[in-house]
C-alpha cells in the first residue's frame, strides 16, 4: 500500500469542522470530540492547556509515511525515558516497514489500531475521543498521542510517580504486628490490599472526586461478603461529592458522614493495610484516596475506635485485659477533672475523711473555683500538646514534657492550683493517650470539657445528666445505617465475644450480624 493511498484515506474520513462548532455550541457540559483535522484538534488543546511552560508538544511524522502526529505530556510527570524508547522510537522507526502487511483502509480507526496492537510497547494504552479526556490524562501524567485523520486520541501510561518506601505506620504503632503502613500513591496501596487477600472476590472500583484536580478514589470490598446496599450507599454519596479539590481523605470522610453535628467520628481512618483487610473480611467498605496514607472504613461503631489491631495478636487473655483498661482509660479520660470538681464543690461529705482533709490543706490558699482550676491546667495540657505536634520531632516531645512539669510545678508554688490537681490532670492527659485512634482523642477530650460544665453546674447529678444527654445521642446516632452503639444498643448478644471481651478466636465463627453480611460465617 504506498502513502499517498494512506494519506488520503485518512483525510477522506475526516470529521468537518462543522460538526465541532455545532457539538460545542449545544452546551458547556457536553463533551467535544476530535475532528481529525489535526492543526484544528492541536490548537483547541494548547488553547485548553498549552499556557503551562511545563506541557510539551512534540510534532513529528510517523515513520516514513509523511503523516503528522504529535504527542503531549507533561515534564515531570511524564517518564521521558520511557516516551523516548518505548513511544517515539517506535512510532519513527517501526510503522513504514510494516505499511505492506496492512490490511487496506476502510475508516478512520484502521490506523490507530494498528498502532495499539501492532506497534506500542507500552503497556497501559487507551483511546479516548473528547478534548477534556485528553487534557485531564496528561495533566495527571499520561501521554496523548493525536494522529492527523483520526477522530481518536491514544492514551498512553507514561506517568512517573514519586513514591517514598513503605514504612512503618507513625500514627498506629504496634509492639506486635505488621510493620506495613500506606503511602500516598494509590497503586501501591491497592497493591498492599492485594498482597495481604489474594482473593478474586475482592472488588476495587474506581472513582474520580475534585471537579478541578480529579483525583483517583477507590473503594474496595467483597463481593461476596459485603451487604449490597451498604455498598450502593457508599458509592452513592461519594458521588454527591461536589467540590474543587479533595486534598485528604479527609475531606472525603466530612462529605459522607451522617451527622457533621456530632463529636464522635462516624468514619474510621487508618494507615494500617491489616487493620483495613480485617474490616474488609467482616463486612465493611474500605475507601482509599490518591495522595495520601490514610484509608477509611464503612461503617463505624464506637466500639472500633477503641480496639487496635494487635488485640487479635496477641493471645485471648492478656488481650481482653488490655482493652478492659483502654475502655475505662477512656471512661477517665472523659470524667476525671469532672469528678473532681463534683466532689470537692458539691459532695465533700463523699470523700473519706483523710483525703478530704488532704484536698482542703492543698487548696487553702487557691483563690479559683474548682471550674477555674481546672481550665486553667486542662487548656495548658491541650496547648503543649499542640506544640509538641507542631514542633520539629527531635524537640517536640521533649518541650511538652518539660513544659508540662514547669507550669505543674510553677502553678502550685504560686497558689494558682492545688498539687493533687495536678495528679488529677496528669492521669487524665495519660489516660487520653491509650486512646488508638487520634481521632477518637479528640472527641474524648471535647467531651471532658463538656463534662466538667455539667459538674460545675450541678455536681454528681450533673454528670449523670451529662451521660444521659451523651448516650441518647449515641443512641441515635448511625454510620452508613449502622447503629453506633451496636452490638449493645440495639442489643446483639452473639457480637459481644469481641466487643469488651475478646473472645478466642475459634470460638468468633460468625460476622458481625449488625452488618448483614451475605456470608455470615467466616470460612475455614
Amino acid at each position: 500500500m504506498t502513502k499517498k493511498r494512506i494519506k488520503k484515506s485518512f483525510y477522506q474520513q475526516s470529521t468537518p469542522l462543522n460538526d465541532y462548532k455545532q457539538e460545542a455550541a449545544c452546551s458547556n457540559d457536553t463533551p467535544i470530540h476530535f475532528t481529525g483535522d489535526l492543526t484544528f484538534d492541536l490548537g483547541q488543546i494548547q488553547q485548553g492547556i498549552g499556557h503551562n511552560s511545563d506541557v510539551n508538544f512534540r510534532e513529528f511524522h510517523l515513520g516514513g509515511t509523511g503523516i503528522r502526529s504529535v504527542i503531549i505530556f507533561v515534564d515531570g510527570l511524564a517518564d521521558k525515558e520511557l516516551i523516548d524508547k518505548h513511544i517515539m522510537s517506535s512510532l519513527m522507526n517501526n510503522i513504514s516497514a510494516k505499511y505492506d502487511a496492512m490490511q487496506p483502509i476502510e475508516n478512520n480507526s484502521i490506523l490507530t489500531d494498528y498502532i495499539t496492537n501492532h506497534v506500542l510497547s507500552i503497556s497501559q494504552v487507551e483511546k479516548v475521543s473528547t478534548f477534556k479526556e485528553v487534557q485531564i490524562e496528561v495533566l495527571k501524567g499520561s501521554t496523548a498521542l493525536l494522529i492527523n485523520g483520526s477522530t481518536e486520541a491514544i492514551k498512553l501510561g507514561t506517568a512517573k510517580e514519586k513514591a517514598r518506601s513503605i514504612e512503618e505506620p507513625i500514627s498506629e504503632p504496634l509492639v506486635r504486628g505488621p510493620r506495613v503502613g500506606f503511602t500516598e500513591i494509590l497503586s501501591d496501596n491497592t497493591a498492599l490490599l492485594r498482597s495481604n487477600s489474594k482473593n478474586e472476590d475482592l472488588s476495587v472500583e474506581k472513582f474520580t472526586v475534585g471537579k478541578r484536580t480529579n483525583k483517583e478514589l477507590i473503594i474496595a470490598y467483597y463481593q461476596d461478603i459485603a451487604d449490597p446496599e451498604l455498598v450502593e450507599e457508599v458509592k452513592k454519596r461519594i458521588k454527591k461529592i461536589d467540590i474543587d479539590d479533595v486534598l485528604e481523605s479527609g475531606y472525603v470522610e466530612q462529605l459522607i458522614e451522617d451527622n457533621y453535628l456530632s463529636p464522635f467520628p462516624q468514619v474510621q481512618n487508618t494507615e494500617r493495610p491489616d487493620r483495613v483487610n480485617g474490616a474488609l473480611l467482616e463486612g465493611r467498605v474500605a475507601i482509599l484516596l490518591e495522595g495520601t496514607p490514610f484509608a477509611l472504613i464503612v461503617p463505624v461503631t464506637f466500639t472500633m475506635l477503641l480496639q487496635s489491631p494487635e488485640d487479635y495478636y496477641e493471645r485471648w487473655l492478656p488481650s481482653t485485659l488490655i482493652r478492659l483498661l483502654r475502655f475505662g482509660a477512656a471512661f477517665i479520660s472523659i470524667t476525671g477533672p469532672a469528678l473532681y470538681i463534683s466532689f470537692v464543690s458539691f459532695h465533700p461529705g463523699m470523700i473519706p475523711t483523710a483525703l478530704a482533709i488532704s484536698i482542703i490543706n492543698n487548696r487553702e490558699g487557691v483563690p479559683f473555683p474548682a471550674l477555674i482550676e481546672a481550665l486553667i491546667m486542662e487548656i495548658s495540657i491541650e496547648i503543649l500538646r499542640e506544640a509538641g505536634l507542631r514542633l520539629p520531632k527531635p524537640i517536640g516531645p521533649a518541650i511538652g514534657i518539660v513544659g508540662g512539669l514547669i507550669i505543674g510545678e510553677a502553678a502550685v508554688e504560686a497558689g494558682i492550683i492545688s498539687s493533687i490537681f495536678v495528679i488529677v490532670v496528669a492521669i487524665t492527659a495519660i489516660s487520653s493517650f491509650a486512646i488508638p485512634q487520634y481521632s477518637a482523642g479528640i472527641s474524648l477530650r471535647f467531651l471532658r470539657f463538656s463534662a466538667m460544665f455539667f459538674a460545675a453546674v450541678f455536681g454528681l447529678y450533673g454528670l449523670i445528666l451529662f451521660f444521659l444527654f451523651l448516650f441518647s445521642h449515641l443512641v441515635k446516632l448511625k454510620s452508613f445505617g449502622v447503629h453506633y452503639l451496636s452490638p449493645i444498643a440495639p442489643y446483639q448478644p452473639k457480637d459481644w465475644k469481641d466487643l469488651l471481651v475478646r473472645a478466642p478466636l475459634f470460638m468468633m465463627k460468625n460476622r458481625p450480624k449488625i452488618l448483614s453480611p451475605k456470608n455470615s460465617t467466616r470460612k475455614g
